[in-house]
Order: C-alpha cells, then structure tokens, then sequence
C-alpha cells in the first residue's frame, strides 16, 4: 500500500476543486495518508479527510497533538530539547518524509516549512507533488532541477527569507541560489 505524506503552509486553509479531486485519487487507491498536526493545510486536510470517513491517515505530532480530526492514529515524535523552533518541529516532518513512498505539498511559495519537506522527499528519491497556490497549479518534482526551475516562479525576497528561516537545518543543501 503506498503511503503519502502531505504537508503545506499554514497560510493554505482552503481546498479548492483540484485539490480535493486529487484527495479523492489517493482515497480511491486507499493511500495511507501521512499528515502532521499544524493549523493551515494539515488542519484543512485532515478536516476533509474526516468528512470523508477516511481511516488510512495517520497523524505524526510532537509532544501534544495539536489537530487530529479524525481520531486517527498518532505517531508521537521526540524532538530535541530545547525551544519549539523550526528545528524541533521539522524532526517530526523529516520521519514523516522517512515513511512514506511520495509526497503532496500544497505550497504558497513562501513557507519555509513546506519548502523543506519538498526538498527532503527529494532528496531521499521521493516524487513529489507539489499544489502551487499562487498559480492554482500542480507540478510534479522528481529531482532538485524540477524544485530549481519551481522556485524560479517565486517572489526573490521570499526565497531568501525562507532559506534564512531554514539556516543552519538546510546547511547550503537548498537548490535555491537564485
């Protein structure tokens, strides 16, 4: 059974045709759906998964579980100590990224989250498909040249910020030299 793990920016809270249509796909297959806890695309996903009476979902939360719509069941990850940074909370999406096949990420092209977790699955040899919302668009990434040519769509100043936010995680492994 092929497992995905889906992701998005926390700006992303709506789904719109397409993106359900591409829900129903993976439910149709009885994918095992992958998703985290945070508010944004992971709290709308899980909302409609749920609606739906999907159970091949399993949530991966840190220390408490933020959002699971579904009751579904919880793969608790332990983050290092310190501060809940970016850093702790990308632990849980690096196992995320780990388990499954492939990946859907609903992306804004400014989330310095999900831009992170496309170029994990990447660079573990993991098709990604990512929903690019400024352009209501899907484009399917299966090297870091496809993610190169995605982020030349993007805002300059976003990519920068978000390759700031991202820091010493990343560790110049970005293809983001714009």
């Amino acid at each position: 059974m092929t497992s995905v793990f889906i992701g998005g920016s926390r700006a992303i809270s709506k789904l719109n045709a397409a993106l359900r249509e591409r829900l129903d796909h993976f439910m149709q297959r009885r994918c095992t759906i992958v998703i985290g806890d945070a508010n944004g695309a992971d709290k709308t996903v899980q909302q409609y998964l749920a609606s739906c009476g999907y159970q091949l979902v399993v949530v991966y939360c840190m220390d408490r579980c933020r959002n699971n719509a579904g009751g579904w069941t919880i793969n608790r990850i332990h983050g290092p100590a310190g501060p809940r940074d970016f850093a702790y909370y990308s632990v849980k999406d690096k196992a995320m990224a780990d388990d499954a096949k492939c990946g859907l990420m609903l992306w804004d092209g400014e989330s310095k989250g999900t831009l992170n977790n496309i170029q994990t699955l990447l660079e573990a040899g993991k098709k990604t498909l990512v929903y690019f919302s400024p352009e209501k668009a899907f484009h399917r990434l299966v090297t870091t040249d496809d993610l190169k040519q995605l982020v030349s769509r993007c805002d300059p100043e976003a990519i920068v910020a978000a390759r700031r936010g991202i820091g010493k995680l990343a560790a110049g492994r970005l293809p983001l030299q714009l």
